[in-house]
């Protein structure tokens, strides 16, 4: 029976991202996501709309306050190292002002077994939006409505379940922008399930970028997974660095910092009368990307919040 160490991180929010990258290039083979605030978000939903989550979420299971992301790695000589190396990449990113709450790490020894269950029984079908839900692949979902579109995702590579604030603030933005026969670019495709949703709600084609070679990996199965891959094009590329395919939606669910970084490439590349969603931003950092995309041409046409995350749609008129 294999062995592997579950290591913990409690941070906050507004590192999950960043947190969760460290994770990824040290190479785990899975990551959770304990958030204090699914519990309570779940509870508002329900209310607001019975069918909205199709799982029970045990209080036990999550902190009291932040976020705990547990990552997979196997039992070696290496571990050792590689725990250290996720605690310096922890320690740096104070240095770009991101709040890692307690920031503490934790590890324990769990059995393959257990790490399968652990991570699988937090993952079940959730209603996104009006149009769209997202399934685990080993759930057996039924669309409950004709217009509703399923997106299958197996997060075992990780990159997340696709509930995360912004990831629904992006999906919400696609399906009320995107318009029949649209050219979308995803920036920073993660899974792809902003790619996929793209395709799912009316877009023609979609080119899909990420730096991370892992992130190209999984979109590239999960557009094919969701029947799609002959209109996702999944490419490795730095943001939008030498991309001149125009396009009418530029979606980005990055961090504002990045954000900032290509706000000028995003409005070249769009047509006049194409949006440019972001997502991913801390409240706190909302006026700096809304100053950018002004300054660049935008018009700011919707500014949305779900909890402390910011989503802008910018339009080039």
């Amino acid at each position: 029976m294999t062995k592997w160490a579950e290591v913990s991180v409690h941070t906050t929010q507004e590192a999950i991202e960043a947190v969760a990258n460290i994770l990824h290039e040290a190479g785990a083979s899975g990551v959770v996501i304990e958030d204090a605030e699914d519990l309570k978000r779940l509870a508002w939903q329900k209310q607001a709309e019975a069918e909205q989550y199709l799982v029970e979420l045990n209080p036990e299971d999550y902190p009291k306050e932040g976020v705990i992301l547990k990552a997979y790695f196997p039992m070696n000589s290496f571990l050792g190292e590689t725990i250290e190396e996720i605690k310096t990449a922890l320690n740096n990113l104070l240095l770009h002002d991101i709040n890692l709450g307690r920031g503490t790490v934790t590890m324990t020894e769990v059995y393959e077994e257990d790490w399968a269950h652990a991570w699988k029984k937090y993952y079940k079908p959730a209603r996104i939006s009006d149009k769209i839900t997202i399934t685990p692949t080993w759930e057996d979902y039924q669309p409950q409505t004709e217009e509703e579109q399923v997106i299958e995702l197996d997060p075992g590579m990780a990159f997340g379940t696709g509930t995360h604030p912004t990831t629904i603030l992006c999906i919400r933005a696609l399906e009320k922008y995107v318009r029949q026969g649209d050219r979308v670019i995803d920036v920073g495709c993660g899974s792809g399930v902003l790619s996929i949703a793209a395709v799912k709600l009316g877009a023609g084609q979609v080119l899909a970028l990420d730096i991370d070679e892992l992130a190209v990996k999984v979109t590239r199965e999960n557009v094919k997974l969701n029947g799609v891959a002959n209109q996702v094009q999944v490419k490795q590329n730095n943001l939008l660095d030498h991309i001149n395919q125009e396009a009418d939606v530029i979606v980005a669910n990055i961090l504002a910092e990045v954000i900032l970084r290509f706000v000028k490439e995003a409005y070249a590349l769009l047509r006049h009368g194409g949006y440019f969603i972001t997502s991913g931003i801390i409240s706190q950092k909302k006026e700096a990307v809304q100053e950018a995309l002004v300054s660049h041409g935008f018009t700011i046409v919707e500014t949305v919040f779900m909890e402390d995350w910011v989503a802008m749609i910018a339009k080039k008129e």
